[in-house]
């Protein structure tokens, strides 16, 4: 039996067909939601994590049809899988990593699958390269694109630099998924914890009157009641 047999196998085994109509309700898979049509086996994140343990070395090929499973928990067998050998790669690995995912992105379709992934293959790939793709993913049309871009950035806050995030997230600053206002949020809050409220303030004090609610409390999140009042109130 093949690795990617194995582990369908495997996941197939922890299904749990109540946990998949709850799953499917919670990541918006009914018509006309994000994640429209996604199927779920019903198998949490750490059962894959423990299950995945034991595939690490799963051909890229068969990474890669992984992948393209119909079912949610598949597809996040796949990338967990990915991360772990790209942190262990030489950079032959990695750049044939980066490419896979970066191809591959119509599979890559929920924000879960992005923010696990995202920042430790696209984000540390890039780090020492050009940063256009992100742009480019930024400015497209495409939901999940618009969110690797962003979270890309989360492993330059780890490392204490805020530049990326800041750009994109004024490229992001008027888009109008509440899945990105959450992202854009999300990020800059980390640049306040991670680099220093007074880069994340600069950058509010520009935009935050312009920038959709949500992406503000996301933002401001950790901040002082007295002071987040006054960002919430128009007062600074």
């Amino acid at each position: 039996m093949s690795r990617y047999s194995g582990l369908r196998k495997d996941l197939s085994r922890c299904s749990d067909p109540k946990r998949a109509a709850v799953l499917q309700r919670f990541f918006k898979t009914g018509p006309g939601e994000y994640a429209e049509g996604d199927r779920f086996l019903g198998v949490t994140l750490p059962v894959m994590r423990s299950t995945v343990k034991s595939y690490l070395p799963l051909p890229l090929s068969q990474a890669k049809r992984l992948l393209c499973s119909k079912y949610h928990e598949e597809r996040m067998a796949a990338l967990l899988i990915l991360v772990s050998q790209f942190k262990k790669g030489d950079p032959a690995l990695k750049k044939k990593i980066f490419r896979l995912y970066t191809s591959s992105t119509k599979y890559i379709n929920n924000w879960d699958l992005i923010d696990l992934t995202a920042p430790h293959i696209v984000g540390a790939y890039l780090e020492n390269r050009s940063k256009e793709l992100l742009y480019k993913f930024a400015r497209s049309k495409d939901l999940w694109k618009k969110r690797i871009s962003i979270l890309a950035t989360f492993a330059y806050i780890y490392k204490g630099e805020a530049k990326e995030t800041l750009k994109i997230s004024r490229i992001l600053l008027n888009d109008e998924h509440d899945l990105i206002h959450k992202a854009v949020g999300w990020m800059l809050r980390e640049v306040g914890k991670r680099c220093s409220q007074r880069t994340e303030e600069g950058f509010l004090k520009k935009y935050y009157k312009k920038m959709p609610r949500t992406m503000l409390r996301y933002a401001i999140e950790r901040f002082p009641e007295k002071l987040r009042q006054k960002y919430l109130k128009g007062l600074i």
